[in-house]
């Protein structure tokens, strides 16, 4: 920031952070420094205990401490400074801080010591400043005081005129702390006017099964959204959150204890979930300031040593790890409950089977590359990796390595299955009735042995007695998975060390037959290698094939789409009668079931009229849908399934006249869209980058959106993958790559008004430049969707010739 680096050092007790300045700030000026200070954005300290939450901002830090400059200095009363004397917080670690319990009013006193317990004999004295107390202790020998932060000027007027009394390492913080903002019970509103509502059936159901959840019983039960294999989109039989929530949206979690029922879900949904639960369950609107994550709110709403139980197979390894770190600040324990899943006892026989339908090849002319090549280049990867086996969990990602579809999943063609590669052997395991001759024909072609679905785990375990080292992608694989082959881990080097005792007891001769040889293989065990999985990338570069393919169904694709607003057009503006967005949305299939090689849908349609349209993943019910009119704005974001590609497309159109501010919304929108449509970036930019141009538009008159602007797109395969992305989340890192593709999707919504979108795929390629500085590629995008815009008026300059030409009818 204005050339000076900030680093966060650490987090303390979850109470506040402590930022430091690099050694390199002490070659800037203080006017360097203020600009990089006042430059800093707000930052959110989650996982205080009571709930609550803290708004923090980083007034000044110096080094030294006697540097301070009074002009930066401005306290309200919801802010935490910290004052560091840098040359002594290198080595301090405060990850030992264990905090007490911590309650709101707490902190609204000045010299409250929120840090930590004591840990050292001479720490938990006041020290006083100036007439101000704050709580001193010592940790790993260095020195810390904390103060609230309505005394901050007086202590540091204090501080700077003492020099820090002389103590070297001195490190002063003012911290306060805020109530939270945690969204009142869901449909509270609803629930008043009807009257008192009946008990849900289903959580006194569930809320039964703790008392002997496990052996030992549970206090909360967390039910999230996913499958064994951590896929967006499931099987009927595993929408385990819907069932218990009434919430059918694809992202949420829900979390019952045996008073309490929260639902979290992030902003695509808020307006879904507060339509679809009920008066007992409360609406965590995720990502909003203030409220907590579900591992947070646990934290303060369960009583201390409480057990907390999941279901190991649906949370991935690192996630469950994440969430038994959380609940342990509260002396909570994660209960993985591996032979039983409560929801499926509550569900019982009403729950639907498993999926059975017959897996299909994926030709060879579409998926461009054999079997036999792929396990090859991923094989090569792995030994790179220093892996020597790897377990694939993803549906598409086992689906596109052995050149499969399936039809197990709604709007996905992936088969359930799992697979395990090995230096000489792969295996597919899955329901052996979904084998047909031609892919049992298939598989042996290409030297891959299928075994029964549930036979995997007792495969891992035949890995680690032969010492493999696997790959596991920690962020997918379960921790049912995870947990299995640990544990084979365990029992082989246990074994290993009990046959040397045994040896050891037989004398020397036996002794004799132990080999350095012998020694360093058995060493050489069984080990976990914790990486992302090669096949993500692989499969994200599209290669000639697949692109050509996704060309092909995006052709076919536009006719029926050109076909169906044309006869849609006709209908509002005829006296026939009103159509309802379901009929709408099934029209709309009916004319993509016409094209040649059409599947399914990608996912499914939103069609949303008026109001909405503001529902982000909106889905009309019949019972409860609106009617498309003249008279509002429908957004309708829909997708086709096709033998050699995937579609996504949204248009926003306005039959009649739309307002001003509808207008302006959708001309910024427009304009952003445009803007990523154009952009031209180096070679493994990461996406994020690219977002603010899709923004830019729509910020200069204050609006924006609560979605990602882009994601990636599988070729016949998920709507969604990864590992790229356009979104303002800088978390992601992926850079992208020619022949990745990515949607480019801004928008605008107004709750209970009207949502816009306008939604495009393209192709990452190459484009040529007039320069080549440094030798870099630059990149750029081709357009995949072929189907045009309602244009506005209101677009100029630039913007107006990419419509002139973009629009234009195609020349026969």
């Amino acid at each position: 920031v204005f050339g000076v680096k900030w680093t966060c050092v650490l987090e303390v007790a979850s109470h506040f952070v402590i930022l430091k300045l690099s050694p390199a700030l002490s070659t800037h000026t203080h006017s360097a420094s203020e600009r990089a200070v006042e430059s800093l954005s707000m930052l959110t300290i989650r996982g205080l205990r009571a709930g609550t939450a803290v708004e923090t901002r980083l007034l000044w830090l110096a080094s030294p401490l006697t540097n301070l400059h009074m002009a930066t200095i401005a306290a309200p009363p919801s802010v935490i400074a910290i004052v560091a004397h840098t040359r002594h917080m290198e080595a301090c670690s405060l990850c030992s801080f264990r905090p007490p319990v911590l309650e709101p009013a707490d902190c609204r006193n000045a010299g409250v010591w929120a840090g930590a317990r004591p840990v050292h004999e001479r720490s938990g004295r006041n020290r006083e400043v100036d007439g101000m107390r704050g709580r001193e202790g010592f940790v790993n020998n260095k020195f810390v005081v904390l103060w609230n932060s309505n005394v901050m000027p007086t202590v540091l007027r204090g501080l700077q005129r003492r020099r820090c009394s002389g103590r070297r390492g001195f490190s002063a913080v003012f911290a306060s702390v805020k109530e939270p903002v945690i969204a009142k019970p869901s449909s509270g509103r609803r629930a008043s006017k009807e009257g008192t509502s009946n008990p849900d059936d289903k959580l006194a159901s569930l809320r039964r099964c703790f008392e002997t959840a496990g052996g030992i019983g549970i206090d909360a039960y967390i039910i999230p959204s996913e499958d064994p294999h951590q896929s967006e989109f499931i099987a009927d039989c595993f929408m385990r959150r819907a069932y218990i929530s009434g919430f059918t949206g694809s992202a949420g979690t829900a979390v019952v204890t045996k008073d309490k029922a929260a639902l979290w879900t992030d902003g695509r949904y808020f307006l879904q979930a507060e339509k679809q639960l009920g008066p007992e369950w409360q609406l965590m609107r995720a990502g909003l300031p203030g409220v907590p994550t579900y591992s947070e709110w646990l934290q303060y709403t369960l009583a201390q040593g409480s057990k907390v139980g999941i279901d190991p197979f649906l949370f991935s390894s690192q996630e469950a790890a994440e969430l038994k770190h959380s609940l342990l600040k509260n002396d909570h324990e994660l209960i993985p409950l591996e032979d039983m899943n409560l929801v499926d006892q509550v569900w019982g026989e009403s729950r639907p089977s498993l999926p059975s339908a017959p897996l299909r090849v994926h030709h060879i002319k579409f998926a461009g590359v054999d079997v036999a090549t792929k396990l090859e280049n991923l094989r090569r990867d792995l030994l790179h990796i220093g892996a020597s086996a790897m377990v694939v969990t993803m549906l598409d990602e086992v689906a596109w390595l052995l050149n499969l579809r399936g039809n197990d999943v709604p709007h996905s063609p992936v088969s359930y299955a799992y697979a395990i590669v090995e230096p000489s052997i792969a295996t597919l395991f899955v329901d052996e009735s979904k084998i047909t001759a031609e892919v049992s024909s298939h598989l042996r072609h290409f030297g891959v042995e299928i075994k029964a679905y549930d036979m995997l785990l007792p495969d891992l375990e035949r890995l680690a007695k032969m010492g493999a080292k696997v790959l596991l992608d920690a962020s997918r694989v379960s921790m049912a998975i995870v947990n299995c082959f640990n544990n084979a881990c365990s029992t082989y080097y246990e074994n290993l060390c009990q046959n040397r005792k045994e040896e050891h007891r037989n004398g020397p001769a036996a002794r004799s037959n132990i080999t350095q040889e012998r020694v360093d293989q058995e060493l050489s065990g069984p080990e976990g290698i914790y990486n992302a999985s090669p096949i993500t990338l692989s499969k994200a570069i599209k290669n000639a094939s697949e692109l050509d393919g996704m060309k092909q169904a995006h052709l076919r694709d536009a006719a029926a789409i050109t076909e169906f607003w044309d006869w849609l057009e006709k209908q509002i503006a005829s006296e026939e009668g009103a159509l309802t967005e379901v009929e709408v949305a099934d029209a709309l299939l009916k004319f993509r079931a016409k094209q040649t090689g059409f599947l399914d849908t990608s996912f499914d349609t939103i069609c949303g009229s008026g109001g909405n349209g503001a529902i982000i993943h909106y889905r009309a019910e019949a019972e409860s849908c609106s009617v498309v009119s003249n008279q509002k704005l429908l957004l309708l974001d829909s997708g086709g399934q096709y033998v050699d590609g995937t579609t996504d497309i949204t248009r926003t159109v306005h039959f009649g006249m739309p307002t001003a501010q509808q207008k302006e919304c959708f001309t910024r929108v427009l304009q952003g869209h445009i803007a990523i449509d154009k952009a031209v970036f180096p070679e493994d930019t990461p996406g994020f980058v690219l977002d603010v141009l899709a923004r830019s538009s729509l910020w200069k008159i204050g609006l924006d959106y609560r979605h990602g602007t882009g994601h990636g797109v599988g070729a016949a395969l998920n709507v969604h993958e990864g590992p790229h992305s356009i979104s303002a989340r800088y978390g992601n890192m992926n850079g992208l790559k020619a022949g990745m593709i990515v949607s480019n999707e801004p928008g605008y919504y107004e709750d209970g008004a009207f949502g816009i979108r306008i939604e495009n795929l393209l192709a990452v390629c190459e484009v040529k430049t007039a320069n080549n500085y440094g030798g870099m590629t630059f990149l750029g995008f081709e357009r995949l969707t072929m189907f045009p815009f309602q244009v506005s008026p209101l677009v100029g300059g630039d913007a107006l010739e990419w419509l002139r030409v973009n629009t234009s009818p195609i020349a026969s």
